[in-house]
């Protein structure tokens, strides 16, 4: 058996808090989920960090862990003597060494006893899904790094997850030992991007192209949401940067309600202009009022030239 500083394939101190623990973790499994990184290797690496924080994270087996000592990683690991007279009825040789096991008997032999129940291992990971898959739901299959081995797994993520959102599979992590209940998978939502809407929460919020005109004398607009097309009616007179609300076409909730959906005004010029375009436009300005540039009451100011 190859002995793994757990503490240093977390990058934390020995000393660390459970709460500097659980961050080291969360970063790295992150950065180094197969569905994440390319990098070759990168399984296998999860695979480590996921294994060092299960025993980690628990105040027992840390205890026990801890009581190893320490040694270089990848050193061949070999139990002191007394180990054998200690927990005589553990085959401690080799490559049959299981460390959860180990620390199982440690524990057990501590309180003079038999091994007690053990309860499976917990394990994180990610779930890239898209918007549409967000807003309905869906049925997942996932590949979930597990002692070890590789298992694909069918999940079903429910309608309004949220992007970050934190999801527990009752159940579905390892397998208890000595009657013990299995464990759990934590499941992080992350939304895919999308070509068209941002999130924020439940919300949804995308850019609405103006023509000049439009704004000005307002307008009936078919857009998309993702329920299909709805008419928008843009009021006369909007500015640049306003926000329009549609209201329940947002996101769902997962609890019978939706978010809101909103459109933020922007507004384009032609870039090119027919002769009779550019006359109209020339009719328009002599004519016209407005000066942007005075509106609310503002002062003059001069720009200095760019040089």
């Amino acid at each position: 058996m190859k002995f793994q500083d757990y503490y240093e394939v977390l990058g934390v101190p020995r000393d660390a808090s459970q709460d500097d623990i659980r961050k080291a973790y969360r970063t790295l499994a992150r950065k180094h989920h197969p569905d994440v990184s390319k990098t070759p290797g990168t399984e296998e690496r999860f695979k480590e960090v996921g294994e060092a924080y299960a025993t980690l994270k628990d105040a027992e087996k840390r205890a026990a862990y801890d009581a190893l000592g320490r040694r270089k990683p990848g050193e061949d690991f070999a139990p002191p003597p007394q180990w054998q007279r200690d927990f005589g009825s553990q085959a401690f040789n080799g490559e049959d060494i299981d460390l959860a096991d180990l620390m199982a008997a440690m524990g057990a032999a501590r309180r003079g006893a038999k091994p007690g129940p053990v309860r499976g291992h917990d394990y994180e990971t990610s779930a890239r899904i898209s918007l549409e898959q967000a807003h309905r739901g869906s049925t997942l299959n996932l590949d979930i790094a597990q002692q070890g081995a590789t298992h694909t797994l069918e999940v079903t993520i429910p309608a309004g997850v949220v992007d970050g959102q934190r999801m527990r599979l009752r159940g579905r992590g390892g397998k208890g030992r000595h009657g013990g209940p299995d464990g759990d998978i934590y499941l992080h939502i992350v939304l895919a991007p999308h070509p068209v809407f941002r999130t924020d929460g439940h919300d949804l919020y995308f850019d609405l192209a103006l023509a000049p005109w439009e704004a000005a004398l307002g307008a009936e607009i078919e857009i998309a949401t993702l329920d299909g097309p709805v008419v928008l009616t843009v009021p006369a007179g909007t500015q640049a940067g306003r926000k329009l609300r549609l209201r329940g076409r947002g996101l769902a909730t997962g609890r019978g309600a939706r978010g809101d959906l909103y459109a933020v005004a922007h507004i384009d010029v032609p870039a090119t202009l027919s002769p009779r375009e550019r006359e109209l436009f020339g009719q328009l300005k002599d004519i016209s009022t407005f000066n942007p540039r005075i509106t609310g009451g503002q002062d003059h100011q001069h720009a200095s030239p760019v040089t």
